[in-house]
């Protein structure tokens, strides 16, 4: 894992990785969903796009076999994951929860 990337999970703050690929209609369907948790909860939660075609080896090493996946971090763990269309309450909720 690229330490950069370890560095930006670390923090306290909750940060959601939507893993991605930009041949996905779902995930297409996801981004205006992560806009809007991102306007609601400002700097409460870090939201980073993944391009898993661009990034295999990280895909990899958290096991991504679909997209979207999102998987929501704090101080480094996994504290939430889940792929495919979420609803964006569901996703607030996660991200409250941390």
């Amino acid at each position: 894992m690229k330490s950069s990337f370890k560095k930006l999970i670390a923090t306290d703050t909750p940060v959601l990785v939507d893993f991605h690929a930009l041949w996905c209609g779902p995930c297409k369907m996801l981004a205006p969903v992560l806009k809007e948790v991102k306007d609601e909860l400002g700097e409460k939660v870090k939201i980073i796009k993944i391009d898993v075609d661009q990034n295999q080896s990280l895909a990899n090493r958290f096991q991504v076999r679909g997209v979207p996946t999102m998987i929501l971090f704090k101080k480094g763990e996994i504290i939430w994951r889940q792929s495919g269309l979420v609803p964006k309450e569901q996703i607030l909720q996660a991200i409250k929860a941390a």
